[in-house]
């Protein structure tokens, strides 16, 4: 159950024009209720999450969030290694249109853009409305010590997550 770091995302198209949201039911969005507030507690590989309005743990399955493993690293591993990429650390998800083997690719770049580091698995992009946060949640190391993965909250626009502690 680890949990994510305060994350703002920006949903865009690969030149970075900002794509247009999907229709959601912002109710169903964040579970019916009031606005979903996530605290962060700092775990061995990253972030716990914990609900702030109840205090209780959340898990990676809650319905109110997605929490997914980052597709294609392995292709990015110099990349991951930017501490960008740290638990914690606020991400931007970027829609791919034009791309030639997924044209609901989704993917996912540092806050500023500049370095990406994976996509959105393909089986949870096209359900996404376009104007999720994201946020570095969990990391992966190899034997030498090295980032080789992640693990990725995605929240609804409207969700506080807690900025981690120094």
């Amino acid at each position: 159950m680890p949990s994510g770091a305060s994350s703002s995302s920006e949903a865009g198209s690969a030149d970075g024009e900002a794509v247009r949201a999907r229709p959601v039911d912002a109710a169903a969005a964040v579970g019916g209720g009031p606005r979903l507030r996530i605290w962060l507690e700092r775990g061995e590989s990253g972030f716990w999450l914990r609900d702030a309005a109840t205090g209780e743990a959340m898990k990676w399955d809650d319905p109110r969030v997605r929490v997914v493993r980052l597709a294609g690293a392995s292709y990015r591993t110099e990349e991951l290694q930017d501490d960008a990429f740290a638990p914690g650390r606020r991400l931007a998800l970027v829609r791919e249109p034009e791309n030639e083997h997924d044209p609901d690719a989704v993917a996912v770049w540092d806050a500023e853009r500049r370095l990406q580091a994976g996509y959105v698995p393909a089986e949870v992009a096209p359900e996404l409305n376009g104007d999720e946060q994201a946020v570095s949640l969990w990391e992966f190391r190899g034997d030498d010590g090295r980032r080789i993965g992640l693990r990725v909250l995605l929240a609804p626009a409207d969700a506080w997550i807690q900025e981690p502690r120094a």
